[in-house]
C-alpha cells in the first residue's frame, strides 16, 4: 500500500513533461484539450515560457495540474500501474485538484477550468506587489509562532511543511519587519517569488469569489480517501471535499500533520507526481524512515511499474 501526492505552485519549470508530450499521443490529446479548454496555448507556455508568463499564478496553477495529470495519465494507460492500491491521496495547495481529477472526484475539464479561476482569484486578492512570502528554514511551526507573537507582527503562517520549514504570508512591508527579526536571530529566510500573499486571511477576496465557483461543480464521492490541506484528516466525501476546498484558500497548509497522518495509518511509501521533488524533500524531513519516490519522466515510470 501506498499514498500518491501532488505538488503545488513552485514545483514548475519550462519544459516539464515535454518528453512525455513528444512521445505519448495521448498526452498531446491531453494538452490539446487543455488549450481548447482554457482558449489559452498553456501547452506552448508550458514548454516555451517566457518563464514570467509560466509564473504567473492564473498560469502556474493549471499548468502544474495539467503536467501531473499527463504523467498520471501515462503510468496508469500506457504502462499499466496499478493505483487501486492506493492507500490515501494528497496534494500541496493546487495538487488537492490534481488528486482529486486523477481519482475521479472531478472531470478534467472541470478541473483545469476551475484552477484557471482558482489562480486569478489568488492573484487579485491583493494589490499586485504589495503581498509576499517567506520560507523559514531550520525553524518548526511553535518557534515562528512565537517570534511573530513577540514582535507583534501581521505575518500569517501559511504552510507548515515539515519540522524545520514554515512558510509565511503577509503585506510585503510586514514581510520585510519579520525577515529582520529573523536575521537577529540568526535564522534563515528567504522570500519567495510569489506575486501574492497565499493561505491567510489576506486571501478573503479569493474566498469570496471562488466559493459559489467550486459549490457549483460536481464532485463525486472517492473511493480513495483524501487528507486535506485544512484539517489533515481524511474523507471519500465529495460534499465534505468541496467544502474544504473553500476553506483550503485562507486556510493553513498543513503539509507536516498530513504527512504524519497517513504516516499513523500504516502508510510506508509515498509517489510523487508532478513537477519537481518538493514533496519527497519534505517527506523525508518529516519522517526519515518513509519511503518515496518522484515521478517526472518516462524512467521514472518504467521503475515505478518494476
Amino acid at each position: 500500500m501506498f499514498s500518491v501526492v501532488f505538488p503545488g505552485q513552485g514545483s514548475q519549470k519550462i519544459g516539464m513533461a515535454k518528453e512525455l508530450f513528444d512521445k505519448f499521443e495521448i498526452v498531446k490529446e491531453i494538452y490539446k484539450e487543455a488549450d481548447d479548454l482554457l482558449e489559452l496555448p498553456i501547452s506552448k507556455i508550458i514548454f516555451e515560457g517566457p518563464e514570467d508568463k509560466l509564473n504567473l499564478t492564473e498560469n502556474t496553477q493549471p499548468a502544474i495540474f495539467l503536467t501531473s495529470y499527463a504523467i498520471f495519465t501515462v503510468a496508469k494507460k500506457e504502462f499499466g500501474f496499478n493505483f487501486d492500491k492506493t492507500q490515501f491521496i494528497a496534494g500541496h495547495s493546487l495538487g488537492e485538484y490534481s488528486a482529486l481529477c486523477c481519482y475521479g472526484a472531478l472531470t478534467f475539464e472541470d478541473t483545469i477550468k476551475i484552477l484557471k479561476l482558482r489562480g486569478q482569484s489568488m492573484q487579485n486578492a491583493v494589490p499586485q506587489d504589495e503581498g509576499g512570502m517567506l520560507v523559514v528554514l531550520g525553524s518548526n511551526l511553535k518557534v515562528i509562532e512565537d517570534i511573530l507573537k513577540t514582535n507583534n507582527r501581521e505575518c500569517y503562517i501559511a504552510n507548515d511543511n515539515s519540522p524545520q520549514q514554515v512558510v509565511v504570508s503577509g503585506l510585503k512591508r510586514n514581510i520585510d519587519l519579520f525577515s529582520q527579526d529573523l536575521n537577529k536571530l540568526n535564522i534563515k529566510n528567504l522570500k519567495l517569488n510569489v506575486s501574492a500573499p497565499f493561505h491567510c486571511k489576506l486571501m478573503e477576496k479569493a474566498t469570496e469569489s471562488m466559493k459559489e465557483k467550486i459549490l457549483n461543480l460536481n464532485f463525486n464521492d472517492i473511493r480513495v480517501p483524501i487528507v486535506s490541506n485544512f484539517n489533515a484528516k481524511s474523507s471519500i466525501s465529495g460534499l465534505e471535499i468541496k467544502n474544504l476546498l473553500i476553506s483550503q484558500i485562507e486556510g493553513k497548509v498543513r503539509w507536516l500533520e498530513s504527512v504524519e497522518f497517513m504516516i499513523n495509518k500504516g502508510v510506508e511509501n509515498f509517489i510523487e507526481i508532478g513537477p519537481g521533488k518538493v514533496l519527497c524533500g519534505l517527506i523525508r524531513r518529516i519522517n526519515k524512515n518513509a519511503n518515496f519516490k518522484s515521478i517526472n519522466s518516462e524512467d521514472d515510470i518504467k521503475k515505478l511499474v518494476i
